[in-house]
């Protein structure tokens, strides 16, 4: 009889963890705080866990984002909507039957590790459940991480996470706004704040600054080109990639923004085709890191300073577990080891999905992960000794991140297509023979 399951979370992670232990015929159950599926892209999702801000289409083009075993649809645009994103993972849980076995509005409270195995969950419905099997599937964009800058600014602080349009939660009009950040949702809200029908003055810092790469290149999706060779150092295939940049025109240094302080791919890029034309165009003000803050005026490096009503931190996020005690299981400095992102050293009964920033995409990376929780599940896959995990995950940093600015966003970076070729041609066989050995011993 295989594992009862509990999957903390219905979004993409959650969703295709459910999915691939339907396949494997896994008894599970999905415990969902909100009230819909979707996660980070249920925009307005109550339990406060979206970023997704009114304007927000999906960075990375649906050719990279699909799921293999669903498709996004042909009509939808190279770069879809957020609307559209949430509208796939409602078809997608409709058409694997996933809907039917999530709890919503009855989130995990607490999740206690019971002496030889198992769990007992505190939900919010005031009950507590046991289960053999605990998928945490419950996202990495929705606890926000602040600046911390000397000094107290006076006017309104933001994170871009709350963010949901010019009007809501702050009525951002005829305002001298200091957006923090270089990252995506930086660049979004620089351009759309930056409109000059809002009258709005906006400056936009940046501490390590960041290449811009554009979204389209000859009139196509730019990711549809890209693809690294998991049979190729990815040394050298960055130095290609450092190579080519110059025709990409991502320099930030020719819009005015500081240099970067890293090479191209030792920081995750910004894609924005709009934020240098705000930048040309005189609409935005280009600024390096903040040094002190002062009232309402805020200093910075170049010994500049200016006054602003707002600032919007876009300064990302922290990996946090709010139903596992700190001591127990916790991420300090945005760092947790798990083995291919998936398993905690020592603990059997146990899988993260989706705690990794995958370049390029996400879904996909995901959609493999579970293919390899679900066979776990069942005993089709057995990791190695805990010696032996522990070594891999060094490995695997110095692989994805040795190259990587140390910053708490490159913590949990990877390759994706690397990450997929080693997962399909090597893990999940070498992990299938290992079951197959241990129950051979037995």
């Amino acid at each position: 009889m295989p594992p009862t399951t509990a999957i903390i979370g219905a979004g993409i992670s959650g969703l295709t963890s459910a999915k691939m232990l339907e396949d494997y015929g896994v008894p599970y159950t999905v415990f969902e705080a909100s009230d819909r599926v979707g996660g980070n892209w249920a925009f307005g999702n109550p339990n406060g866990h979206s970023s997704a801000y009114r304007s927000l289409h999906i960075d990375t083009s649906k050719w990279q984002l699909s799921f293999k075993d669903f498709p996004m649809p042909d009509h939808y645009p190279d770069f879809p909507h957020h609307t559209l994103i949430k509208e796939y993972l409602d078809d997608y849980a409709d058409a694997f039957g996933i809907r039917e076995r999530i709890e919503f509005g009855n989130g995990v409270v607490h999740a206690k590790h019971l002496e030889g195995g198992g769990w007992s969950l505190d939900l919010q419905d005031g009950t507590t459940r046991e289960f053999d099997f605990l998928v945490v599937a419950n996202g990495h964009h929705w606890d926000p991480r602040m600046a911390d800058f000397p000094g107290e600014f006076t006017g309104t602080s933001l994170h871009s996470h709350h963010y949901i349009d010019p009007w809501t939660p702050l009525h951002l009009m005829d305002q001298r706004i200091l957006v923090v950040g270089l990252g995506n949702s930086a660049a979004d809200i620089t351009v759309e704040l930056s409109q000059r029908a809002l009258r709005n003055e906006v400056t936009l810092s940046t501490r390590s600054s960041a290449w811009i790469v554009p979204k389209l290149m000859f009139g196509k999706a730019a990711d549809m080109s890209y693809r690294t060779n998991p049979h190729l150092p990815l040394s050298w295939q960055r130095k290609v990639a450092q190579w080519g940049q110059k025709m990409t025109a991502s320099d930030p240094t020719l819009y005015g923004l500081p240099a970067p302080n890293h090479k191209f791919f030792e920081a995750h890029p910004t894609q924005s085709g709009e934020l240098p034309l705000r930048l040309k165009s005189g609409d935005v003000t280009p600024r390096g890191n903040v040094v002190r803050l002062d009232g309402e005026t805020v200093h910075f490096e170049d010994g500049t300073s200016a006054d602003f009503d707002v600032i919007i931190y876009a300064t990302g996020y922290n990996l946090s577990f709010p139903f596992f005690d700190p001591a127990f299981i916790s991420a300090p400095d945005n760092r947790i080891d798990l083995y291919k992102r998936i398993l905690k050293p020592g603990l059997d009964d146990l899988a993260f999905a989706g705690f990794a920033q995958a370049t390029p995409t996400l879904f996909p990376f995901v959609e493999c992960q579970a293919r390899m929780i679900a066979a776990y599940v069942v005993g089709e896959y057995a990791p190695p000794p805990v010696e032996e995990m522990y070594a891999t995950i060094r490995a695997d940093d110095q692989l994805y991140m040795g190259h990587m600015l140390d910053r708490p966003r490159h913590t949990h970076q990877l390759d994706y297509f690397v990450y997929e070729h080693d997962m399909r041609t090597r893990e999940i066989p070498a992990g299938r023979k290992r079951a197959h050995e241990a129950r051979a011993a037995r």
